[in-house]
């Protein structure tokens, strides 16, 4: 990367837009992560659910999300608004969260869930596009890393948060669901403040988004992201291996606050570091990482072992979300951007889904640590297959 880029190593150079989009992320993922750490126990304590359900709620409703957002992504592209789709989002998914509270049956849960992801993938490719069309390539890794430092730092306060109003103020398990809605609607209103910048041919009467417009790199950077995500199932199973192993709900969620805080303070370190080393490097390191915690969650049933490895979960989550986004904006040119991080962030959704499903599988029908052995496999796939098919250096079409 360039010598400048080198230079400015910290907050410098990123405009207003990113700041607020990273607060947005903020709001909502407190809104989000609020609830997430709940709702295994929600699913298999209040309504109970089998681990089978667990897997297959969040593994569809993430791919939901994903999927979304390849679809939004194309769609803003041939439109040329991102701000639009982006708020419709941030409100449907801010006003589907009192819905789960009101499910009295985990397939009401399911479709509540289903709703709030569908908000979130339609808002993420079109907020991502405009996080993108702000900065300029060498600092494209530094504002996915700010916009990931508000997504995690929000899914660490959401738990403490969620803590605070079980624990401190006696609210049930139901009353964190409606309240959920304020930070959602905070959210929203951040989008609100955001300038969208007309693209440079937005004039054209039709903007061709076809799949056929994207680059063989590209297509090799999904292949290389769906192997590795045949293994990457929810981390609703790290929240049930953690109790499984007798942590208190209130233990798994203070567990599940602190990865999510190292998440945040890995996330801008990490885009910077991708700028300035490359993508592919960094994120392969991000592959090893969730093998080492992967095979950590297997081979140990001491909840201090298991506190830490979770911890240390969270350099890989931080990383993956900065720096697999910036990489494949990385690929297609600027027109394309939001369809091109939308179809990602679809790979790895559907991917997700089929990763939860088997793992559901396998933690009623093997064994819980059969999950955790299944996903260090294919992170191992995945790493080499990110060696051997993508280049080192990748520079965006003109």
């Amino acid at each position: 990367m360039t010598e400048s880029t080198a230079r400015r190593g910290h907050l410098a150079g990123l405009p207003r837009n990113v700041f607020l989009l990273a607060l947005a992320s903020l709001f909502a993922d407190i809104s989000t992560e609020m609830l997430y750490p709940v709702l295994p126990a929600f699913l298999t304590q209040t309504l109970q659910a089998s681990g089978s359900v667990v897997g297959l709620v969040d593994g569809a409703a993430q791919a939901t999300q994903n999927i979304v957002q390849g679809f939004s992504g194309a769609l803003s592209d041939k439109l040329q608004r991102r701000k639009a789709i982006a708020l419709v989002g941030y409100l449907l998914a801010a006003l589907a969260k009192p819905l789960t509270g009101l499910s009295t049956i985990w397939q009401g849960v399911l479709g509540a869930r289903l709703l709030d992801r569908f908000g979130a993938g339609t808002r993420s490719a079109p907020r991502d596009a405009l996080i993108a069309s702000s900065v300029e390539e060498q600092d494209r890794g530094r504002a996915f890393g700010l916009e990931g430092v508000g997504d995690n730092a929000g899914a660490f306060f959401g738990p403490l948060l969620a803590v605070l109003l079980l624990y401190a103020l006696q609210v049930d398990m139901r009353g964190i669901f409606y309240l959920a809605v304020i930070p959602g609607l905070l959210a929203f209103l951040m989008v609100t403040l955001v300038t969208e910048r007309p693209a440079a041919i937005a004039a054209k009467a039709k903007i061709d988004v076809s799949l056929r417009q994207f680059p063989k790199p590209y297509w090799r950077y999904l292949f290389v992201t769906a192997l590795f995500g045949i293994g990457n199932s929810t981390n609703a199973f790290l929240i049930l291996r953690t109790q499984d192993i007798g942590a208190s709900l209130e233990l798994t969620i203070l567990i599940y606050a602190a990865f999510n805080l190292v998440a945040a303070l890995v996330s801008y370190p990490a885009g910077f570091l991708s700028d300035l080393w490359g993508r592919k490097i960094v994120l392969l390191g991000s592959f090893v990482v969730f093998a080492l915690a992967y095979l950590g969650f297997a081979l140990t049933r001491q909840v201090l072992l298991i506190a830490a490895f979770f911890v240390f979960y969270g350099v890989y989550q931080g990383t993956f979300r900065a720096v697999g986004k910036a990489f494949a904006a990385d690929f297609v040119p600027d027109h394309l951007r939001a369809s091109g991080v939308g179809w990602y962030n679809t790979t790895v959704g559907l991917l997700q889904l089929v990763a939860s499903l088997i793992a559901g599988l396998l933690w009623d029908r093997v064994s819980h640590e059969s999950v955790f052995l299944f996903g260090a496999v294919f992170a191992v796939v995945g790493g080499l297959a990110l060696t051997f098919l993508i280049p080192r250096h990748n520079a965006a079409p003109p």
